[in-house]
């Protein structure tokens, strides 16, 4: 009889993990994750408890070794290493920041790549990184390394995710050709993702979801939400004085809005939990979303924990994290290039 040959054992590492959505993703595209390197160490339960097997390390990448990289692919088959840079100095929304961005933290993923050569790298990011130089010297040290790569950017609801997210997104390979994910056929829409979730009153957790909570509001930010309809603007309020004076001033549209049930979400930031920073307000409830449903709009699993033993979630700090993360169903498209890469050598 033919010999069987076994599936080969893809291990990856995942540098700036935080709480998990990369990984998750790739642990979903049957990737092994064996642990994520992150200097936020509140990060680690969320992260370890949702994400079995996986091992977060406290530590700052311009600490990290190849030693401490290489001892989690000792029995692999394949290497892989990921990773999503903090993305804040290349924001579309930091414009003063953009041409003197501090940059080390792409130049140390690259330093590690440089000292490991796995298999496989991939790195996600906002779009602005691209028109870096620090991106392109990425590129060029995948190049001096004879890697095979492949970027772009991607829009995030042609692979699932109910939000106006684009993401940058780069793939190398020295095992061969290596292609960017291919958009799935279907889009969602943030009714499909958070219409089941039960009613809740602002400021109060939900009994069995404690991350089913959301930032209570001002008595003037009531006001306004009451007065908000979805997809719509504060221009659509008829008392003059809810208006604030900044926004009034710059015709910002989004701001005190509301999401629209039967449209996609705006981008789900580290702010998502502020009803005064963009289009956060339920679609019907006098409310900003909640952490859980911005989870979902992140696609993490319902029951992707927050906190530990039903303890109350945190919920501004459990935005930011949520918002930093990378969304899980676009991380399983990366993860299934990957495989789909390795099934052809």
């Amino acid at each position: 009889m033919p010999e069987v040959q076994a599936t080969p054992r893809i291990h990856a590492v995942d540098l700036f993990c935080g709480i998990g959505g990369l990984t998750h993703g790739l642990a979903r595209a049957g990737i092994t994750v064996m642990a994520g390197f992150d200097i936020d160490e509140s990060c680690r339960y969320v992260y370890e408890v949702n994400n079995a097997g996986a091992q977060f390390i406290p530590a700052d990448i311009c600490e990290v070794t190849k030693e401490h990289v290489e001892s989690h692919f000792a029995d692999a088959d394949v290497s892989v290493l990921v990773g999503c840079a903090p993305c804040q100095p290349f924001s579309a929304h930091n414009r003063k920041l953009r041409k003197d961005a501090d940059c080390s933290l792409v130049y140390e993923f690259a330093r590690l790549v440089r000292e490991t050569e796995p298999d496989f790298v991939s790195m996600e990011n906002v779009p602005g990184l691209a028109r870096h130089r620090a991106f392109d010297d990425f590129r060029q040290t995948l190049n001096d390394l004879e890697y095979q790569h492949e970027d772009g950017i991607v829009w995030c609801p042609d692979y699932g995710v109910p939000q106006k997210r684009k993401r940058l997104v780069l793939l190398a390979s020295r095992r061969g050709p290596i292609c960017l994910p291919q958009p799935s056929a279907a889009r969602h829409t943030v009714r499909e993702f958070i219409h089941d979730l039960p009613s809740i009153d602002d400021g109060e957790a939900c009994p069995h979801d404690p991350a089913h909570v959301a930032m209570p509001l001002t008595e003037l930010n009531k006001k306004r939400i009451e007065q908000s309809k979805p997809g719509g603007t504060w221009e659509d309020w008829d008392d003059d004085e809810l208006v604030s004076p900044c926004h009034r001033k710059a015709h910002y549209p989004a701001p005190y809005g509301r999401m629209t049930w039967d449209d996609i979400a705006p981008t789900i930031t580290t702010q998502f939990c502020y009803y005064s920073t963009g289009r956060y307000g339920h679609p019907e409830q006098h409310r900003a979303i909640s952490v859980r449903e911005g989870a979902l709009l992140q696609t993490f699993p319902i029951g992707y924990k927050f906190s530990e033993n039903g303890q109350p979630v945190v919920v501004r700090d459990a935005a930011r994290q949520i918002g930093n993360a990378v969304p899980v169903k676009l991380a399983e498209a990366i993860g299934a290039s990957i495989v789909e890469a390795v099934g052809a050598t």
